[in-house]
């Protein structure tokens, strides 16, 4: 089964509101599409968001890391041959985590097809039902307000919540939402918002006023380990690491210095499920719950990470909200979503048999 050729396309669906985020913001998902095909008719799929201000990558840049360098590598390769799929992939480029996770959730989607498979089974997994929180984006006390009441009136018992934008109102921000919602399990996100002592002050203030914060996420700046550290030692909230953390050496890293509580995985920050494998077992060594997220994504993506969670009991939290962001989900297959509900069938590989709306590129 030689992998014959390949095609990318780029997705574009609108949100349902405005995705807001002390980084950046965004109306639309538009993100890039890759498919593999092979001399026995299968097609594995991957995807990848554009995330500049996290990953560095643009739709153009994916494009041409996937066309010009990660794909051609895997031509007249036998799909069945998985470790040399993906040291291929590895081997392609530097960089370009999110283009090497959409050719990796490609070969993975066809290698557990070939093994007749559902990816999660493959992974060693059991379960098959997940529950996501659902993110309420950074903005006005009162909208943040209104934004939870409609998260709750769709069934979600669990939000995150962005701070970090003019952090002066990130105390009323919580306490809007708290009242809001004074049964639901909130963590709250930064992306990297506060300098350490802030972040330790206002988690204080949180605590003092009984916001129930279940987690705060990258209080600091990405490479301030030492920042992150000082807020992990001092802070009444747990910490979870997400931006300090890309690849298996960053998780060790972070693991060793007990510079976070938590660490946040993303198939586009660490380039793949294979990497995301590795930080898992680090995690199993050192004793460390999980949370597995997502960037900006449709369900091709997301649907490899809910079978990854599926698969491996040290992820305890789910962050897989970015179907429901939008506003009509053009995936055929694949995970279900249904409100905080996740559930995935036994369908071989990642099970999506279409995506509408489409545009390949030449």
């Amino acid at each position: 089964m030689k992998i014959t050729g390949f095609k990318l396309g780029l997705l574009s669906a609108p949100l349902r509101v405005p995705f807001r985020t002390a980084l950046r913001e965004a109306v639309r998902l538009e993100d890039v599409i890759v498919e593999l095909h092979t001399s026995d008719g299968l097609v594995g799929r991957g995807e990848a968001p554009p995330t500049a201000a996290v990953t560095g990558e643009t739709i153009g840049s994916i494009v041409a890391a996937l066309r010009d360098h990660i794909c051609p590598a895997l031509a007249g390769k036998d799909a069945a041959c998985l470790e040399e799929l993906l040291s291929a992939i590895s081997g392609s480029i530097a960089g370009n985590t999110s283009a090497k996770a959409a050719a990796e959730i490609a070969v993975w989607d066809l290698y557990a097809q070939y093994c007749r498979l559902p990816l999660y089974q493959l992974l060693g997994g059991g379960r098959n039902t997940l529950e996501t929180d659902l993110t309420i984006s950074v903005n006005t006390p009162e909208t943040m307000a209104k934004d939870t009441i409609d998260a709750l009136s769709k069934g979600y018992s669990t939000l995150k919540i962005k701070v970090g934008e003019n952090p002066d109102m990130d105390l009323a921000r919580l306490r809007a939402v708290r009242a809001a919602a004074p049964e639901a399990v909130i963590r709250i996100d930064a992306n990297q918002a506060w300098t350490p002592g802030q972040a330790v002050r206002l988690l204080e203030h949180m605590q003092a006023e009984g916001l129930g914060i279940e987690l705060v996420e990258q209080p600091v700046k990405a490479r301030d380990l030492k920042g992150l550290q000082f807020v992990t030692d001092r802070s009444p909230v747990p910490v979870m690491a997400d931006e300090s953390m890309f690849s298996p050496l960053d998780a060790m890293t972070i693991l060793e210095l007990h510079a976070a509580d938590y660490v946040n995985i993303k198939l586009m920050k660490c380039g793949g499920l294979s990497n995301a494998l590795r930080i898992i077992s680090a995690a199993e060594v050192y004793g460390v719950e999980c949370m597995i997220g997502c960037m900006l994504e449709a369900k091709v993506s997301v649907t490899a990470a809910v079978h990854l969670a599926c698969a491996k009991g040290i992820i305890t939290r789910v962050d897989l909200d970015g179907p429901a962001l939008c506003s009509a989900d053009p995936v055929a297959g694949g995970a279900n979503f249904n409100g905080k509900h996740i559930d995935i069938t036994d369908a071989p590989g990642l099970g999506i048999s279409s995506i509408s709306g489409l545009k390949y590129l030449e």
